[in-house]
């Protein structure tokens, strides 16, 4: 029988004590723990901490759980959030005209290796209609122009909200996203795109990587802030390559590395294994799941 799972992230001033003090606090309302893994950036005197407990025999509620931990949490300078594994997850993927990282994300959440609900497809164009119906997944064509972005992302803003939606996942969505829009999703909206930024801005990029002789070629995984691909960085990575390789085999290459990365980035958010400090992300690796 799967465990009754509660995950806590704590961010706080380094002391002494830490510890002590939180898986005391645990102990004593009854809970065993699954996993503990921390971190201490001593540049900035910050810890951090990821524990996962087993909720099995206790009868706390949610909420005295929350109101006695904010107890503890506040004259130590805590930021925290707590997180429960009855209640999945819900997932909107928005994307343009390619569809490798939306293939990607439907088949592993249909096959159970993403723990979320997919709850719609949004794009701006309809080219990608057919991949959400073969995986019965409501699709959302709201085509956008420089002069209805504002209506249009309102109309996304709703659809979101109303299907309560935890997670936006820009799987190549080519829209500038505006900052009111992502100021209302903080941490919340996961874009990918390769590793050239900001070298290769623009159309093309795998054709000037081409033209430029470049070695490494990567995708990188961060959430969406107003400034644009300059957010926290989630997950990245890179392959070699050699002079042989065309413009079409680096774009294949790419896509390849762009699905593993956005699909490791999105797993990280929906297990909560990340701590968001000023634009870094502290992302801890999976323990005991």
């Amino acid at each position: 029988m799967k465990p009754q799972v509660v995950s806590f992230l704590i961010k706080c001033p380094d002391q002494k004590g830490l510890v002590a003090k939180i898986t005391s606090f645990f102990y004593e309302n009854g809970f065993n723990i699954l996993s503990s893994q921390q971190y201490v950036n001593s540049l900035e005197n910050s810890y951090f901490m990821r524990v996962r407990l087993d909720a099995e025999g206790t009868d706390i509620s949610k909420e005295t759980l929350e109101n006695n931990f904010s107890k503890l949490a506040t004259p130590l300078n805590m930021d925290w959030s707590v997180n429960y594994c009855d209640k999945k997850q819900n997932v909107a993927i928005m994307v343009s005209h390619t569809s490798h990282n939306l293939y990607d994300l439907l088949e592993r959440s249909k096959e159970g290796r993403l723990d979320c609900n997919v709850k719609m497809i949004i794009s701006n164009h309809n080219k990608l209609r057919y991949v959400a119906d073969m995986f019965n997944v409501p699709f959302y064509h709201l085509p956008v122009t420089k002069e209805t972005k504002r209506d249009q992302e309102d109309q996304i803003v709703q659809l979101l909200d109303a299907n309560e939606v935890d997670l936006v996942i820009m799987a190549r969505y080519m829209q500038i996203l505006s900052s009111d829009f992502i100021k209302h999703y903080p941490e919340r909206i996961i874009n990918i795109h390769h590793s050239f930024l900001p070298a290769f801005q623009g159309a093309n990029p795998y054709k000037k990587a081409y033209e430029r002789g470049v070695k490494l070629i990567g995708a990188t995984a961060h959430y969406a802030t107003v400034d644009l691909d300059e957010g926290p960085i989630i997950e990245q990575d890179v392959k070699p390559i050699t002079h042989e390789s065309t413009p079409i085999t680096l774009k294949r290459i790419g896509a390849d590395i762009e699905k593993l990365v956005l699909a490791k980035a999105v797993k990280n958010h929906l297990n909560h294994q990340i701590i968001v400090s000023g634009n870094r992300a502290i992302v801890f690796p999976e323990a005991g799941e």
